[in-house]
């Protein structure tokens, strides 16, 4: 009996000893398996098409890489919140606000978009085209009222300045008191009279105020070298709209191209509405909204043309028939 018992033992000693040598080599073939998986995946990135297998060179100088094809542009001229809304005391004529809107940044949609050339992406530095479209947000229209100073009031002073949104808001609308001593209040046109410019914001004050709107935005105005000219500025031609050198707007009033038609003459012709009809003079409120209409019923044709040809269509504008 103790011989059987001793070879029973012997048997079930080899069967657990092959148990555990299957067992390794069944580990071992998996992770051998494992392994060769691990480096077919690695052969078949390699092999992808666009793929060096290596890492990128680095760029010259620090260079930035070409942005994803769902990147947008940005204008550099980036409105910041404290220039959007000037808020009006006293010396404000109008109590209407606004609120102003920020360039929005859209991405492209879909699963696998195209990279967008480097043309479509530009630095910082570069500015807006003459042709490109920009945001409503970004588009102001302005008007000023002059008075007059020195002999015979012949010197214009700015004396009221209005500037409405896209959408006819009013942003800002002060009268300003005049750095000179006015000799002529002009208010047949000007609507000025002396008691308005009674408290009013000084003109060193207000016109840091007004700049400060102005500044990286597309302004449109009727002949507006005069509105700058009294302001003492320049604003670049590119983000610059005058209504009355823009050929277009003549031929919607049936007018020839060449012509210098007044604000009022298009405004009647183009919308059948009157404006500066009442006995107390221009408002600059009302004439800012009627030139950011003209703008806005000609404003895809204008946005297609060359800045050069808009500027430089009829040098001999009428600068008091607004």
């Amino acid at each position: 009996m103790s011989d059987v018992w001793i070879n029973a033992s012997s048997v079930s000693d080899n069967t657990t000893l092959t148990t555990q040598t299957q067992k390794k080599l069944k580990k071992k073939e998996k992770w051998k398996k494992y392994l060769e998986r691990k480096k077919n995946r690695k052969l078949q990135r390699t092999k992808a098409p666009g793929h060096s297998g290596s890492k990128p060179a680095p760029r010259p100088n620090g260079a930035k890489p070409t942005p994803p094809a769902n990147w947008a542009y940005v204008s550099p001229f980036q409105p910041s919140a404290s220039a959007d809304t000037v808020t009006n005391h006293s010396s404000k004529p109008s109590t209407s606000t606004h609120s102003s809107c920020f360039l929005a940044v859209s991405g492209t949609k879909g699963d696998d978009p195209k990279p967008q050339s480097q043309s479509s992406w530009l630095p910082s530095s570069a500015g807006p085209s003459a042709s490109s479209t920009f945001a409503p947000s970004k588009t102001l229209a302005i008007d000023c009222e002059m008075v007059g100073a020195g002999p015979k009031g012949h010197i214009s002073q700015l004396a009221r300045c209005s500037i409405v949104s896209y959408d006819g808001d009013v942003v800002y609308d002060k009268f300003i008191s005049p750095s000179m001593p006015v000799t002529d209040y002009r208010t047949r046109w000007s609507g000025i009279r002396r008691s308005d410019l009674t408290g009013a914001t000084p003109y060193a004050e207000a016109r840091k105020e007004i700049l400060k709107l102005l500044m990286g935005k597309v302004v449109v105005g009727h002949a507006i070298h005069n509105d700058f000219k009294v302001l003492g500025y320049a604003h670049p031609p590119a983000l610059t709209r005058d209504t009355s050198r823009f050929p277009l707007l003549n031929q919607k009033a049936g007018f020839p191209e060449n012509q210098a038609a007044s604000l009022k003459r298009l405004t009647k012709a183009i919308f059948n509405r009157d404006i500066q009809t009442g006995r107390r003079g221009h408002s600059s409120v009302e004439d800012a909204k009627a030139t950011m209409e003209l703008y806005r019923a000609v404003e895809v044709e204008w946005e297609r043309t060359p800045t050069s040809k808009t500027n430089n269509n009829r040098e001999n504008t009428d600068t008091t028939g607004r």
